[in-house]
């Protein structure tokens, strides 16, 4: 895949040694009735070239996702709360009722989500590795680690 260009279907960012930020790509590829969503580690060569193209992106430590704009190819990211009210839409079903959050104003939705994410490893653990794929699903990994 080029590194210059966004890629047509919307590509999560993790925490690959995270315990919870794992359980929730198992949980999405269950879930995920179009099959089009890819993952990769924010540790992975893919990760780390999604940060380096957004300097905004150096020093996050959040689920990141990346989609191209529908209008251009212009590669868009969102993090934190907003990355993850995007992939609850992507979901659709009852997920999108976790939409409702959208009414709180953005900082406070950020708030709430880096708390949790600061004791993320405390409540879920933390791996010394990145798990690897299981072979169904394996193909929907870029870069595994």
């Amino acid at each position: 895949m080029s590194q210059t260009v966004a890629p047509s279907y919307p590509v999560l960012l993790y925490d690959g040694l995270c315990g919870f930020c794992n359980q929730s790509v198992q949980m999405i590829l269950q879930r995920d009735r179009r099959g089009t969503m890819r993952f990769a580690a924010l540790q992975s060569p893919y990760g780390e070239a999604v940060k380096a193209r957004h300097p905004e992106l150096k020093d996050v430590d959040s689920v990141v996702l990346v989609e191209q704009s529908p209008d251009t190819d212009e590669e868009r990211v969102f993090i934190r709360s907003e990355a993850a009210l995007r992939i609850a839409a992507y979901l659709g079903g009852w997920w999108k009722f976790f939409l409702i959050f959208r009414t709180l104003p953005r900082p406070l939705r950020d708030l709430y989500y880096d708390l949790f994410a600061r004791y993320r490893y405390r409540l879920f653990g933390k791996h010394d590795s990145c798990p690897i794929p299981s072979p169904e699903v394996r193909s929907r990994f870029i870069d595994s680690v």
